[in-house]
Protein backbone atom coordinates (compact mmCIF):
# COMPACT_ATOMS: atom_id res chain seq x y z
CA UNK A 1 0.00 0.00 0.00
CA UNK A 2 2.67 2.15 0.88
CA UNK A 3 4.22 1.90 -2.50
CA UNK A 4 1.90 1.07 -5.23
CA UNK A 5 -1.17 2.86 -4.03
CA UNK A 6 -1.00 5.66 -1.40
CA UNK A 7 2.10 7.65 -3.60
CA UNK A 8 -0.17 7.65 -6.59
CA UNK A 9 -3.57 8.82 -4.30
CA UNK A 10 -1.24 11.69 -3.49
CA UNK A 11 -0.07 12.60 -6.78
CA UNK A 12 -4.05 12.57 -8.00
CA UNK A 13 -5.62 13.69 -4.90
CA UNK A 14 -7.12 16.51 -6.65
CA UNK A 15 -8.78 14.70 -9.14
CA UNK A 16 -9.79 12.12 -6.86
CA UNK A 17 -11.41 14.58 -4.14
CA UNK A 18 -13.08 16.34 -7.36
CA UNK A 19 -14.32 12.91 -8.17
CA UNK A 20 -15.92 12.21 -4.99
CA UNK A 21 -17.31 15.80 -4.73
CA UNK A 22 -19.31 14.95 -7.97
CA UNK A 23 -20.22 11.57 -6.34
CA UNK A 24 -21.78 13.96 -3.10
CA UNK A 25 -23.38 15.90 -5.62
CA UNK A 26 -24.75 13.16 -7.67
CA UNK A 27 -26.28 11.59 -4.28
CA UNK A 28 -27.37 14.45 -3.33
CA UNK A 29 -29.30 14.97 -6.68
CA UNK A 30 -30.54 11.17 -6.12
CA UNK A 31 -32.02 12.41 -2.75
CA UNK A 32 -33.28 15.84 -3.71
CA UNK A 33 -35.19 14.17 -6.74
CA UNK A 34 -36.86 11.77 -4.76
CA UNK A 35 -37.63 14.09 -1.98
CA UNK A 36 -39.62 16.31 -4.08
CA UNK A 37 -41.11 13.34 -6.17
CA UNK A 38 -42.59 12.18 -2.76
CA UNK A 39 -43.79 16.03 -2.10
CA UNK A 40 -44.93 16.49 -5.39
CA UNK A 41 -47.12 13.43 -5.01
CA UNK A 42 -48.65 13.63 -2.22
CA UNK A 43 -49.38 17.85 -2.91
CA UNK A 44 -50.80 16.37 -6.18
CA UNK A 45 -53.15 14.26 -4.40
CA UNK A 46 -54.61 16.88 -2.18
CA UNK A 47 -55.99 18.36 -5.43
CA UNK A 48 -54.76 21.73 -5.71
CA UNK A 49 -56.61 24.23 -6.90
CA UNK A 50 -53.87 25.95 -9.32
CA UNK A 51 -51.40 24.32 -10.92
CA UNK A 52 -49.17 27.01 -10.33
CA UNK A 53 -48.80 25.73 -6.61
CA UNK A 54 -46.78 22.75 -7.68
CA UNK A 55 -45.43 24.13 -10.17
CA UNK A 56 -42.35 24.95 -8.61
CA UNK A 57 -41.75 21.16 -7.62
CA UNK A 58 -42.25 19.89 -11.14
CA UNK A 59 -39.76 22.55 -12.00
CA UNK A 60 -37.14 21.20 -9.33
CA UNK A 61 -37.83 17.20 -10.34
CA UNK A 62 -37.29 18.00 -13.55
CA UNK A 63 -33.55 19.89 -12.74
CA UNK A 64 -32.45 17.10 -10.52
CA UNK A 65 -33.37 14.35 -12.50
CA UNK A 66 -31.00 15.79 -15.47
CA UNK A 67 -28.60 16.89 -12.43
CA UNK A 68 -28.69 13.22 -10.94
CA UNK A 69 -27.93 11.80 -14.69
CA UNK A 70 -24.95 14.61 -15.25
CA UNK A 71 -23.12 14.38 -12.00
CA UNK A 72 -22.93 10.55 -12.43
CA UNK A 73 -22.04 10.61 -16.16
CA UNK A 74 -19.27 13.47 -14.59
CA UNK A 75 -18.53 11.40 -11.59
CA UNK A 76 -17.67 8.06 -13.84
CA UNK A 77 -15.86 10.72 -16.31
CA UNK A 78 -13.69 12.21 -13.82
CA UNK A 79 -12.94 8.57 -11.77
CA UNK A 80 -12.03 6.78 -15.14
CA UNK A 81 -9.24 8.97 -16.36
CA UNK A 82 -8.05 9.49 -13.02
CA UNK A 83 -7.81 5.31 -12.95
CA UNK A 84 -6.51 5.55 -16.50
CA UNK A 85 -3.63 7.78 -15.97
CA UNK A 86 -2.67 5.78 -12.64
CA UNK A 87 -2.54 2.59 -14.48
CA UNK A 88 -0.47 4.48 -17.01
CA UNK A 89 2.15 5.01 -14.02
CA UNK A 90 1.87 1.43 -12.50
CA UNK A 91 2.29 -0.27 -16.15
CA UNK A 92 5.36 2.28 -16.59
CA UNK A 93 6.71 1.56 -13.12
CA UNK A 94 6.54 -2.20 -13.89
CA UNK A 95 8.05 -2.17 -16.94
CA UNK A 96 10.89 -0.30 -15.68
CA UNK A 97 11.12 -2.81 -12.82
CA UNK A 98 11.16 -5.80 -15.24
CA UNK A 99 13.42 -4.26 -17.67
CA UNK A 100 16.86 -3.70 -15.97
CA UNK A 101 15.98 -7.03 -14.17
CA UNK A 102 15.20 -9.13 -17.12
CA UNK A 103 17.94 -11.69 -16.93
CA UNK A 104 17.34 -12.26 -13.39
CA UNK A 105 13.71 -12.56 -13.34
CA UNK A 106 14.08 -14.65 -16.29
CA UNK A 107 15.09 -17.63 -14.39
CA UNK A 108 13.17 -16.82 -11.44
CA UNK A 109 9.65 -16.28 -12.97
CA UNK A 110 7.75 -18.21 -15.04
CA UNK A 111 6.38 -16.74 -18.17
CA UNK A 112 2.52 -16.94 -16.70
CA UNK A 113 3.55 -15.10 -13.73
CA UNK A 114 5.29 -12.21 -15.86
CA UNK A 115 2.09 -12.08 -17.60
CA UNK A 116 -0.32 -12.32 -15.25
CA UNK A 117 1.75 -9.09 -13.16
CA UNK A 118 1.44 -7.60 -16.58
CA UNK A 119 -2.15 -8.28 -17.17
CA UNK A 120 -4.15 -9.26 -14.05
CA UNK A 121 -2.64 -7.45 -11.26
CA UNK A 122 -2.20 -4.54 -12.66
CA UNK A 123 -5.32 -4.23 -14.20
CA UNK A 124 -7.45 -5.28 -11.05
CA UNK A 125 -6.17 -2.70 -9.62
CA UNK A 126 -8.41 -0.40 -11.03
CA UNK A 127 -10.86 -2.08 -8.90
CA UNK A 128 -9.41 -1.03 -5.78
CA UNK A 129 -10.28 2.64 -6.31
CA UNK A 130 -13.36 2.62 -8.44
CA UNK A 131 -14.83 -0.20 -5.94
CA UNK A 132 -13.50 0.65 -2.44
CA UNK A 133 -11.89 3.76 -2.44
CA UNK A 134 -14.78 5.67 -3.52
CA UNK A 135 -17.50 3.70 -2.96
CA UNK A 136 -16.29 3.65 1.31
CA UNK A 137 -15.13 7.77 1.21
CA UNK A 138 -18.83 8.42 -0.90
CA UNK A 139 -20.70 6.08 1.76
CA UNK A 140 -19.10 7.58 5.26
CA UNK A 141 -19.48 10.74 4.09
CA UNK A 142 -23.60 10.03 3.26
CA UNK A 143 -23.78 8.37 6.59
CA UNK A 144 -22.31 11.20 8.32
CA UNK A 145 -23.91 14.21 6.15
CA UNK A 146 -27.70 12.07 6.69
CA UNK A 147 -27.52 11.41 10.64
CA UNK A 148 -26.73 14.99 11.18
CA UNK A 149 -29.13 16.38 8.73
CA UNK A 150 -31.54 13.57 10.81
CA UNK A 151 -30.22 14.99 14.24
CA UNK A 152 -31.76 18.42 13.75
CA UNK A 153 -35.20 16.98 13.50
CA UNK A 154 -35.14 14.26 16.09
CA UNK A 155 -32.01 13.05 17.57
CA UNK A 156 -33.09 9.90 19.29
CA UNK A 157 -34.54 8.73 16.03
CA UNK A 158 -31.48 10.01 14.18
CA UNK A 159 -29.40 8.07 16.84
CA UNK A 160 -31.35 4.56 15.99
CA UNK A 161 -30.64 5.21 12.52
CA UNK A 162 -27.27 5.70 12.71
CA UNK A 163 -27.17 1.87 14.73
CA UNK A 164 -29.79 0.32 11.91
CA UNK A 165 -27.67 1.91 8.94
CA UNK A 166 -24.31 0.76 10.94
CA UNK A 167 -24.59 -2.58 9.69
CA UNK A 168 -24.57 -1.62 6.28
CA UNK A 169 -22.00 0.38 6.24
CA UNK A 170 -20.01 -1.14 8.81
CA UNK A 171 -21.09 -4.39 10.44
CA UNK A 172 -21.82 -6.44 6.90
CA UNK A 173 -18.51 -5.06 5.44
CA UNK A 174 -16.55 -6.10 8.48
CA UNK A 175 -18.54 -9.85 8.25
CA UNK A 176 -18.08 -9.94 4.59
CA UNK A 177 -14.30 -9.54 4.80
CA UNK A 178 -14.12 -12.49 7.33
CA UNK A 179 -15.90 -14.49 5.42
CA UNK A 180 -14.37 -13.88 2.22
CA UNK A 181 -10.72 -13.24 2.74
CA UNK A 182 -9.31 -16.80 2.17
CA UNK A 183 -11.47 -17.45 -0.79
CA UNK A 184 -10.42 -14.29 -2.59
CA UNK A 185 -6.79 -15.21 -1.96
CA UNK A 186 -6.76 -18.93 -2.82
CA UNK A 187 -9.16 -17.40 -6.29
CA UNK A 188 -6.17 -15.02 -7.17
CA UNK A 189 -3.71 -17.77 -6.86
CA UNK A 190 -5.29 -20.11 -8.17
CA UNK A 191 -6.23 -17.96 -11.11
CA UNK A 192 -2.52 -16.87 -11.24
CA UNK A 193 -1.47 -20.85 -11.51
CA UNK A 194 -3.94 -21.30 -14.02
CA UNK A 195 -2.20 -18.36 -16.16
CA UNK A 196 1.08 -20.19 -15.71
CA UNK A 197 0.30 -23.43 -16.70
CA UNK A 198 -2.03 -22.55 -19.85
CA UNK A 199 0.97 -20.44 -21.01
CA UNK A 200 3.33 -23.24 -19.98
CA UNK A 201 1.11 -24.96 -22.15
CA UNK A 202 0.89 -23.20 -24.91
CA UNK A 203 4.86 -23.04 -25.50
CA UNK A 204 5.29 -27.07 -25.41
CA UNK A 205 1.87 -28.35 -26.70
CA UNK A 206 3.94 -29.83 -29.76
CA UNK A 207 5.08 -32.25 -26.88
CA UNK A 208 1.63 -32.49 -25.20
CA UNK A 209 0.89 -33.90 -28.50
CA UNK A 210 3.69 -35.97 -29.47
CA UNK A 211 3.89 -37.61 -26.06
CA UNK A 212 -0.23 -38.57 -26.07
CA UNK A 213 -0.43 -36.51 -22.92
CA UNK A 214 -2.75 -34.01 -23.71
CA UNK A 215 -6.08 -35.85 -22.60
CA UNK A 216 -3.71 -35.59 -19.37
CA UNK A 217 -3.03 -32.35 -19.19
CA UNK A 218 -6.76 -31.15 -20.43
CA UNK A 219 -8.37 -33.53 -17.14
CA UNK A 220 -5.86 -31.57 -14.69
CA UNK A 221 -6.50 -28.63 -15.99
CA UNK A 222 -10.13 -28.73 -15.74
CA UNK A 223 -9.86 -30.30 -12.55
CA UNK A 224 -8.24 -27.45 -11.14
CA UNK A 225 -10.58 -25.04 -12.86
CA UNK A 226 -13.28 -26.53 -11.01
CA UNK A 227 -12.04 -25.86 -7.72
CA UNK A 228 -12.19 -22.46 -8.38
CA UNK A 229 -15.57 -22.68 -10.03
CA UNK A 230 -16.33 -23.98 -6.45
CA UNK A 231 -14.69 -21.15 -4.65
CA UNK A 232 -16.13 -18.77 -6.56
CA UNK A 233 -20.11 -20.73 -6.40
CA UNK A 234 -19.47 -20.05 -2.37
CA UNK A 235 -18.15 -16.34 -2.62
CA UNK A 236 -21.30 -15.89 -4.72
CA UNK A 237 -23.33 -18.12 -2.72
CA UNK A 238 -22.24 -15.31 0.15
CA UNK A 239 -22.79 -12.22 -1.76
CA UNK A 240 -26.50 -13.01 -2.40
CA UNK A 241 -26.87 -13.88 1.36
CA UNK A 242 -25.35 -10.52 2.19
CA UNK A 243 -27.34 -8.63 -0.23
CA UNK A 244 -30.58 -10.30 1.15
CA UNK A 245 -29.50 -9.00 4.70
CA UNK A 246 -29.18 -5.34 3.20
CA UNK A 247 -32.11 -5.37 1.46
CA UNK A 248 -33.79 -6.55 4.44
CA UNK A 249 -32.22 -3.51 6.76
CA UNK A 250 -32.70 -1.28 4.12
CA UNK A 251 -36.16 -2.38 4.05
CA UNK A 252 -36.21 -2.03 7.86
CA UNK A 253 -34.91 2.00 7.84
CA UNK A 254 -37.44 2.81 5.33
CA UNK A 255 -40.28 1.84 7.33
CA UNK A 256 -38.63 3.27 10.36
CA UNK A 257 -38.95 6.23 8.55
CA UNK A 258 -42.29 5.89 7.61
CA UNK A 259 -43.25 5.29 11.10
CA UNK A 260 -41.19 8.10 12.34
CA UNK A 261 -42.44 10.92 9.75
CA UNK A 262 -45.94 9.70 10.17
CA UNK A 263 -45.73 10.12 14.09
CA UNK A 264 -43.97 14.03 13.34
CA UNK A 265 -46.88 14.77 11.28
CA UNK A 266 -49.25 13.71 13.87
CA UNK A 267 -47.32 15.41 16.48
CA UNK A 268 -47.31 18.77 13.89
CA UNK A 269 -43.85 18.79 13.67
CA UNK A 270 -43.56 18.52 9.93
CA UNK A 271 -46.38 19.07 7.08
CA UNK A 272 -48.20 15.81 6.32
CA UNK A 273 -47.33 16.11 2.52
CA UNK A 274 -43.53 15.27 3.23
CA UNK A 275 -44.09 11.88 4.71
CA UNK A 276 -43.86 10.27 1.44
CA UNK A 277 -40.97 13.15 0.56
CA UNK A 278 -39.00 11.51 3.86
CA UNK A 279 -40.00 7.77 3.06
CA UNK A 280 -38.80 8.04 -0.69
CA UNK A 281 -35.60 9.85 0.36
CA UNK A 282 -34.40 6.99 2.59
CA UNK A 283 -34.69 4.68 -1.03
CA UNK A 284 -32.23 7.03 -2.16
CA UNK A 285 -29.95 7.43 1.17
CA UNK A 286 -29.85 3.52 1.03
CA UNK A 287 -28.67 3.10 -2.53
CA UNK A 288 -25.46 5.11 -1.76
CA UNK A 289 -24.14 3.16 1.37
CA UNK A 290 -25.23 -0.30 -0.03
CA UNK A 291 -21.91 -0.67 -2.34
CA UNK A 292 -19.70 -0.22 1.47
CA UNK A 293 -20.59 -3.63 1.91
CA UNK A 294 -19.20 -4.97 -1.15
CA UNK A 295 -16.20 -2.81 -1.20
CA UNK A 296 -14.17 -3.67 1.55
CA UNK A 297 -14.54 -7.68 1.10
CA UNK A 298 -12.14 -7.16 -1.98
CA UNK A 299 -9.21 -5.73 -0.09
CA UNK A 300 -7.73 -9.33 -0.02
CA UNK A 301 -7.46 -9.84 -3.42
CA UNK A 302 -5.73 -6.48 -3.68
CA UNK A 303 -3.47 -7.33 -1.35
CA UNK A 304 -2.39 -10.57 -3.27
CA UNK A 305 -2.04 -8.51 -6.03
CA UNK A 306 0.06 -5.97 -4.20
CA UNK A 307 2.17 -8.43 -2.91
CA UNK A 308 3.02 -9.96 -6.30
CA UNK A 309 4.10 -6.79 -7.44
CA UNK A 310 6.17 -5.84 -4.21
CA UNK A 311 7.90 -9.25 -4.86
CA UNK A 312 9.06 -8.42 -8.20
CA UNK A 313 10.27 -4.79 -7.33
CA UNK A 314 12.19 -6.28 -4.65
CA UNK A 315 13.28 -9.94 -6.38
CA UNK A 316 16.97 -10.05 -5.55
CA UNK A 317 17.99 -6.54 -5.00
CA UNK A 318 21.14 -6.25 -5.90
CA UNK A 319 23.49 -5.30 -2.78
CA UNK A 320 25.52 -2.86 -3.55
CA UNK A 321 28.87 -3.94 -3.65
CA UNK A 322 31.24 -2.82 -1.16
CA UNK A 323 33.97 -0.18 -2.62
CA UNK A 324 37.43 -1.75 -3.64
CA UNK A 325 40.01 -0.42 -1.05
CA UNK A 326 42.71 -0.79 -3.75
CA UNK A 327 42.65 1.52 -6.86
CA UNK A 328 39.96 1.32 -9.63
CA UNK A 329 41.75 -0.61 -12.68
CA UNK A 330 42.41 1.79 -15.42
CA UNK A 331 41.11 1.15 -19.07
CA UNK A 332 44.47 -0.29 -20.40
CA UNK A 333 43.95 -3.09 -17.75
CA UNK A 334 42.88 -6.15 -17.78
CA UNK A 335 39.01 -7.01 -19.89
CA UNK A 336 37.50 -8.20 -16.88
CA UNK A 337 38.82 -8.28 -13.10
CA UNK A 338 36.95 -10.27 -10.30
CA UNK A 339 38.92 -9.37 -7.23
CA UNK A 340 37.64 -11.94 -4.34
CA UNK A 341 33.65 -12.01 -5.24
CA UNK A 342 31.53 -13.73 -3.59
CA UNK A 343 27.89 -13.90 -4.22
CA UNK A 344 24.96 -15.45 -2.05
CA UNK A 345 20.70 -15.19 -3.55
CA UNK A 346 18.81 -13.73 -0.93
CA UNK A 347 16.99 -17.35 0.13
CA UNK A 348 19.91 -19.18 0.34
CA UNK A 349 22.51 -20.05 3.34
CA UNK A 350 25.43 -20.83 1.05
CA UNK A 351 27.39 -18.60 -1.59
CA UNK A 352 26.86 -19.63 -5.71
CA UNK A 353 30.17 -17.53 -6.10
CA UNK A 354 32.79 -18.11 -3.02
CA UNK A 355 35.86 -16.10 -3.39
CA UNK A 356 36.48 -16.15 -7.02
CA UNK A 357 39.69 -14.20 -8.45
CA UNK A 358 40.35 -14.19 -11.99
CA UNK A 359 41.53 -12.20 -14.25
CA UNK A 360 40.76 -12.09 -18.33
CA UNK A 361 43.22 -10.43 -20.65
CA UNK A 362 42.21 -8.35 -23.69
CA UNK A 363 41.86 -10.42 -26.62
CA UNK A 364 41.99 -13.56 -24.47
CA UNK A 365 39.33 -16.49 -25.40
CA UNK A 366 38.49 -18.02 -22.39
CA UNK A 367 36.32 -21.29 -21.56
CA UNK A 368 34.13 -21.83 -18.49
CA UNK A 369 33.02 -25.62 -17.73
CA UNK A 370 31.47 -27.12 -15.30
CA UNK A 371 28.46 -29.24 -13.98
CA UNK A 372 25.04 -27.65 -13.45
CA UNK A 373 24.72 -25.58 -10.44
CA UNK A 374 28.43 -24.66 -9.89
CA UNK A 375 27.76 -21.07 -10.55
CA UNK A 376 28.21 -20.37 -14.24
CA UNK A 377 24.94 -18.20 -14.84
CA UNK A 378 25.34 -16.47 -11.89
CA UNK A 379 29.18 -15.40 -12.70
CA UNK A 380 27.59 -14.19 -15.98
CA UNK A 381 24.68 -12.00 -14.11
CA UNK A 382 27.79 -10.85 -12.16
CA UNK A 383 29.60 -9.73 -15.33
CA UNK A 384 26.99 -8.21 -16.95
CA UNK A 385 25.36 -6.16 -13.82
CA UNK A 386 22.32 -8.15 -13.55
CA UNK A 387 23.83 -8.72 -10.33
CA UNK A 388 26.19 -6.74 -7.66
CA UNK A 389 28.36 -9.33 -5.87
CA UNK A 390 27.90 -9.59 -2.12
CA UNK A 391 31.32 -9.50 -1.48
CA UNK A 392 34.41 -8.37 -3.33
CA UNK A 393 34.31 -6.48 -7.00
CA UNK A 394 33.73 -7.12 -10.51
CA UNK A 395 35.00 -4.57 -13.33
CA UNK A 396 34.42 -4.64 -16.84
CA UNK A 397 37.39 -2.75 -18.93
CA UNK A 398 38.24 -0.36 -15.50
CA UNK A 399 34.33 -0.08 -15.00
CA UNK A 400 32.37 -1.03 -11.87
CA UNK A 401 30.35 -3.54 -13.74
CA UNK A 402 26.79 -2.67 -14.12
CA UNK A 403 24.07 -2.76 -16.81
CA UNK A 404 24.73 -0.13 -18.29
CA UNK A 405 27.52 -1.51 -19.68
CA UNK A 406 25.99 -3.68 -21.94
CA UNK A 407 25.71 -2.95 -25.54
CA UNK A 408 28.87 -0.55 -24.63
CA UNK A 409 31.09 -3.43 -23.35
CA UNK A 410 30.10 -5.87 -23.11
CA UNK A 411 27.46 -8.66 -25.64
CA UNK A 412 25.54 -11.97 -25.11
CA UNK A 413 24.95 -14.57 -27.07
CA UNK A 414 22.44 -16.74 -25.40
CA UNK A 415 21.42 -20.33 -26.18
CA UNK A 416 17.96 -19.31 -27.83
CA UNK A 417 17.88 -15.77 -28.40
CA UNK A 418 14.89 -14.18 -29.00
CA UNK A 419 14.13 -13.29 -32.49
CA UNK A 420 11.25 -10.90 -33.03
CA UNK A 421 8.20 -11.27 -35.61
CA UNK A 422 9.67 -8.81 -37.86
CA UNK A 423 12.54 -8.85 -40.68
CA UNK A 424 15.88 -10.62 -40.65
CA UNK A 425 17.22 -6.73 -40.98
CA UNK A 426 15.12 -5.76 -38.38
CA UNK A 427 16.24 -8.34 -36.13
CA UNK A 428 19.95 -7.64 -36.44
CA UNK A 429 19.65 -3.87 -36.40
CA UNK A 430 18.54 -4.29 -32.95
CA UNK A 431 22.15 -4.60 -31.57
CA UNK A 432 22.65 -1.07 -33.34
CA UNK A 433 19.58 0.73 -34.97
CA UNK A 434 22.23 3.59 -36.30
CA UNK A 435 24.43 1.43 -38.14
CA UNK A 436 24.59 1.72 -41.89
CA UNK A 437 23.69 -0.52 -44.54
CA UNK A 438 26.95 -1.55 -44.93
CA UNK A 439 27.99 -2.34 -41.68
CA UNK A 440 24.81 -4.63 -41.40
CA UNK A 441 25.68 -6.41 -44.93
CA UNK A 442 29.70 -6.76 -42.79
CA UNK A 443 28.21 -8.54 -40.21
CA UNK A 444 25.41 -10.60 -42.18
CA UNK A 445 28.90 -11.70 -44.30
CA UNK A 446 30.93 -12.32 -40.73
CA UNK A 447 27.98 -14.59 -39.48
CA UNK A 448 27.88 -16.08 -42.96
CA UNK A 449 24.55 -15.53 -43.29
CA UNK A 450 24.97 -13.89 -46.95
CA UNK A 451 24.40 -17.18 -48.89
CA UNK A 452 21.17 -17.66 -47.20
CA UNK A 453 19.65 -14.50 -47.43
CA UNK A 454 20.94 -14.55 -51.47
CA UNK A 455 18.77 -17.53 -51.78
CA UNK A 456 15.54 -16.33 -50.24
CA UNK A 457 14.22 -13.59 -52.98
CA UNK A 458 13.27 -10.66 -49.54
CA UNK A 459 16.11 -11.10 -48.28
CA UNK A 460 17.57 -9.15 -45.17
CA UNK A 461 13.29 -8.12 -45.69
CA UNK A 462 12.19 -11.65 -44.77
CA UNK A 463 9.67 -11.90 -42.46
CA UNK A 464 11.18 -14.06 -39.50
CA UNK A 465 7.71 -15.14 -37.99
CA UNK A 466 7.06 -16.00 -34.63
CA UNK A 467 9.92 -17.18 -32.81
CA UNK A 468 12.01 -17.03 -35.87
CA UNK A 469 10.43 -20.05 -36.94
CA UNK A 470 11.10 -19.26 -40.29
CA UNK A 471 14.71 -20.52 -40.32
CA UNK A 472 16.44 -22.98 -38.67
CA UNK A 473 18.08 -23.61 -35.32
CA UNK A 474 21.75 -23.02 -36.59
CA UNK A 475 20.17 -19.78 -39.24
CA UNK A 476 18.76 -18.39 -35.87
CA UNK A 477 21.87 -18.51 -33.87
CA UNK A 478 23.65 -16.80 -36.99
CA UNK A 479 21.01 -13.92 -36.83
CA UNK A 480 21.27 -13.39 -33.13
CA UNK A 481 25.08 -13.57 -33.92
CA UNK A 482 24.97 -10.69 -36.66
CA UNK A 483 23.01 -8.80 -34.17
CA UNK A 484 26.18 -9.08 -31.30
CA UNK A 485 28.39 -8.65 -34.32
CA UNK A 486 26.92 -5.12 -34.90
CA UNK A 487 27.19 -3.72 -31.24
CA UNK A 488 30.67 -3.64 -31.41
CA UNK A 489 31.19 -4.44 -27.82
CA UNK A 490 34.88 -5.65 -27.29
CA UNK A 491 33.80 -8.23 -24.95
CA UNK A 492 31.08 -11.09 -26.17
CA UNK A 493 30.06 -13.65 -24.05
CA UNK A 494 28.90 -17.19 -25.52
CA UNK A 495 26.50 -18.80 -23.04
CA UNK A 496 25.94 -22.07 -24.96
CA UNK A 497 24.99 -21.28 -28.27
CA UNK A 498 25.17 -24.39 -29.86
CA UNK A 499 23.15 -26.17 -27.61
CA UNK A 500 20.58 -28.33 -29.00
CA UNK A 501 22.48 -28.33 -32.86
CA UNK A 502 24.00 -31.31 -34.35
CA UNK A 503 27.54 -31.85 -34.82
CA UNK A 504 28.18 -30.47 -38.13
CA UNK A 505 25.90 -26.95 -37.22
CA UNK A 506 27.58 -26.94 -34.16
CA UNK A 507 30.92 -27.31 -35.48
CA UNK A 508 30.42 -24.58 -37.90
CA UNK A 509 28.10 -21.80 -35.99
CA UNK A 510 31.43 -22.44 -33.66
CA UNK A 511 34.54 -21.78 -36.42
CA UNK A 512 32.44 -18.55 -37.78
CA UNK A 513 31.97 -17.07 -33.97
CA UNK A 514 35.39 -17.63 -33.01
CA UNK A 515 36.48 -15.99 -36.79
CA UNK A 516 34.36 -13.33 -36.83
CA UNK A 517 35.27 -12.14 -32.80
CA UNK A 518 39.23 -13.06 -33.14
CA UNK A 519 39.75 -9.24 -32.33
CA UNK A 520 37.43 -9.19 -29.33
CA UNK A 521 37.59 -10.61 -25.78
CA UNK A 522 35.61 -13.90 -25.53
CA UNK A 523 33.90 -15.83 -22.03
CA UNK A 524 32.08 -18.82 -24.10
CA UNK A 525 30.17 -21.20 -21.63
CA UNK A 526 29.87 -24.95 -22.33
CA UNK A 527 28.77 -27.76 -20.93
CA UNK A 528 31.55 -29.78 -23.48
CA UNK A 529 34.74 -29.58 -25.10
CA UNK A 530 34.06 -29.58 -29.15
CA UNK A 531 36.53 -26.79 -30.59
CA UNK A 532 37.63 -25.91 -26.90
CA UNK A 533 41.13 -26.46 -28.77
CA UNK A 534 40.80 -22.59 -30.04
CA UNK A 535 40.49 -21.31 -26.36
CA UNK A 536 43.14 -19.62 -24.75
CA UNK A 537 42.26 -20.72 -21.11
CA UNK A 538 39.92 -22.78 -19.89
CA UNK A 539 38.31 -22.59 -16.65
CA UNK A 540 36.51 -25.47 -14.43
CA UNK A 541 34.15 -24.51 -11.69
CA UNK A 542 33.05 -26.59 -8.97
CA UNK A 543 30.90 -25.66 -5.55
CA UNK A 544 31.66 -21.79 -6.92
CA UNK A 545 35.18 -21.62 -7.56
CA UNK A 546 38.18 -22.42 -9.87
CA UNK A 547 39.70 -25.81 -9.70
CA UNK A 548 41.29 -26.44 -12.98
CA UNK A 549 42.66 -23.15 -15.26
CA UNK A 550 45.17 -23.22 -18.14
CA UNK A 551 45.49 -23.68 -21.69
CA UNK A 552 44.11 -26.71 -23.44
CA UNK A 553 47.53 -28.29 -24.33
CA UNK A 554 48.50 -27.53 -20.19
CA UNK A 555 45.30 -29.40 -18.90
CA UNK A 556 45.82 -32.27 -21.52
CA UNK A 557 49.15 -32.82 -19.72
CA UNK A 558 48.49 -31.85 -16.14
CA UNK A 559 44.72 -32.95 -15.37
CA UNK A 560 43.84 -36.52 -15.98
CA UNK A 561 39.94 -35.71 -15.08
CA UNK A 562 40.52 -33.07 -18.04
CA UNK A 563 42.01 -35.76 -20.21
CA UNK A 564 39.33 -37.97 -19.25
CA UNK A 565 36.48 -35.18 -20.09
CA UNK A 566 38.42 -34.73 -23.75
CA UNK A 567 38.71 -37.82 -24.63
CA UNK A 568 34.66 -38.64 -23.91
CA UNK A 569 33.70 -35.51 -25.75
CA UNK A 570 35.78 -36.03 -28.80
CA UNK A 571 34.59 -39.66 -28.80
CA UNK A 572 31.07 -38.50 -28.97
Amino acid sequence: MRTWIIPYMEQHKGRMLLTVLVGVLGVASSVMLLFISGYLISKSALRPENIMIVYIPIVAVRMFSISQAVMRYLERLIGHDVILRILERMRTRLYRVLQPQALVLQSRYKTGDLLSMLSEDIEHLQDFYLRTVFPSILSLFVYGVFIGVLGLFDWVFALMMALVLAIIVFVIPFISLLVTRRKYIALKKGRNRLYAQLTDAVFGLSDWIASGRIDSFLSDYKADERDLLEIEKRMKRWQHIRSAVVQLVIGIAVMAMIAWAGSQAETGQIAPTVIAAFSLMMLAIADALSPASEAIERIPAYEESLRRLHEVETVDHPVSAPQSTTAICDANGPAIDLQNVSYRYTDSKEDVINGMTLTIDRGTKVAILGRSGTGKSTLLKLLTGALQPTAGNVFINGEQANQSLLAKSLSILNQKSHLFDTTVENNIRIGNPDASDEEVLEVVEQAQLTKLLGSIPSGLKTQMEEMGHRFSGGERQRIAFARVLLQQTPIVIFDEPTIGLDPKTEHDLLQTMFDAAKEKTVIWVTHHLAGIEQMDEIIFLEEGNIVLQGSHEELLATSSKYRALYEMDKGI
